[in-house]
């Protein structure tokens, strides 16, 4: 990373360097899900430096500080998720985690030190905006939990539109994807536990085989896509867990079956729990058992507001940065759960990385700070532009 000073018009002295280092700092000393309390004490430590307000919002883990004040202006939102996996890293990278079993797999490193850049970048020139920039430092987005938490605790209270993103590693630096609708998944678990009548495996027709209907249900799932999704819809059903049995004579009592199901459109996300259902209970009645369905709600899709699609297009160009329309991931982002209570606008920054999320591998080209905290910041110039654009009434967006 080079020494040049990143300027943002006329807000000299904000190095990129300043915060690649405090990039490697949260990467060194990553922590899990809710576990994120020496993560937000330096958090606090570093806003505080700069003079950024934080606001008294009942959290246990993250944080949330405000930029601005101009009374009578809109109020936006950015989010950076601040959490950690439960993976042994694998880089090699000189300022790899110190935790074992712990790293920041997914850029939540990244994503942190971006919006404290962009922190630093509007304090230094908070007497011009036109408005109110409210700084969210999630917890537990790996555990799809921390964003009602967030909302729970008052933080979204007169927030207008909210904005975030998510490294990529497949696009280049400098390179960020914006599309309106759906960009990420809803992303829904299962457990289902079949119950049977155990029995020796030398006269299974005294028993009721739970592990056939686990063995049919396997390929009769796959046929609620096939045959209940349109072919210009999308739906995933992945059974990713299956076990059952003791030992080698013995027909076992039960049988227990994971997975997940991934879907853009919230129809289409109904219509697949509903016949899931149909088929587990339609299979497990046709071989004498039974199937208790346990579900592990996820976030619901990500969908991008169009009128903020547009105020980010608009955002990169003004940036100088190049704008594409990228291809929706199948993974989940409970960044959806603020775009359900406010219009927002979830994107894609290019990181050029070597290795994909959650590998022990993963990495990021470290010029994507700067970039973001460019875009970020001219995001929030023309979402606070009064003199162009109003809150429509209707659908609450920016216009």
């Amino acid at each position: 990373m080079s020494n040049d000073t990143y300027t943002i018009q006329g807000t000299p002295g904000i190095t990129a360097e300043r915060f690649v280092a405090i990039r490697r700092e949260l990467h060194r000393f990553p922590e899990l899900s809710n576990e994120e309390f020496e993560t937000t004490r330096r958090i606090r430590g570093w806003l505080e430096e700069a003079g950024v307000r934080i606001l008294d919002v009942p959290l246990a883990t993250g944080l949330v500080a405000e930029v601005g004040g101009l009374q009578g202006g809109l109020v936006i939102a950015f989010r950076a998720d601040i959490d950690a996996l439960p993976i042994q890293e694998e880089t090699g990278l000189p300022f790899a985690s110190t935790h074992p079993g712990k790293m920041h797999a997914c850029g939540h490193d990244f994503h942190t030190a971006a919006l404290i850049g962009t922190a630093y970048a509007l304090k230094a020139r908070e007497s011009q905006l036109k408005g109110m920039v409210r700084l969210i430092f999630q917890p537990a987005e790996e555990k799809a939990k921390g964003a009602r938490q967030v909302i729970d605790s008052g933080a979204l209270e007169g927030v207008q539109a909210i904005f975030g993103m998510h490294n990529k590693p497949d696009l280049p630096v400098g390179t960020i994807g914006i599309k309106s609708g759906p960009l990420m998944a809803a992303a829904d678990g299962f457990v289902v536990e079949i119950a049977g009548r155990g029995t020796h495996a030398a006269v299974p027709e005294a028993g009721n085989d739970p592990i056939v209907t686990a063995a049919h249900l396997v390929t009769a799932l796959q046929s609620i896509v096939s045959r209940n999704v349109g072919s210009l819809e999308s739906a995933v059903i992945s059974v990713t867990k299956l076990h059952s049995g003791t030992a080698w004579n013995v027909v076992p009592e039960q049988a227990l079956l994971e997975g997940t199901i991934r879907t853009f459109d919230e129809e289409v996300r109904q219509r697949v729990l509903k016949r899931f259902e149909e088929v587990v209970q339609g299979v497990a009645a046709a071989f004498g058992t039974t199937a208790a369905i346990r579900w592990i709600e996820g976030p619901p899709p990500v969908l991008n507001d169009p009128a903020l699609a547009e105020l980010g297009l608009a955002a990169a160009e003004a940036a100088g940065y190049r704008a594409v329309t990228p291809v929706p991931s199948p993974a989940g982002e409970d960044f959806s759960w603020y775009q359900r209570e406010v219009p927002g606008l979830f994107v894609f920054m290019g990181t050029d990385g070597p290795r994909e999320w959650h590998h022990p591998a993963f990495d990021l080209d470290e010029q994507a700070i700067p970039v973001s905290i460019g875009f970020f910041v001219k995001l929030a110039e023309l979402a606070l532009d009064g003199q162009q654009r109003e809150v429509g009434r209707k659908e609450g967006a920016l216009r």
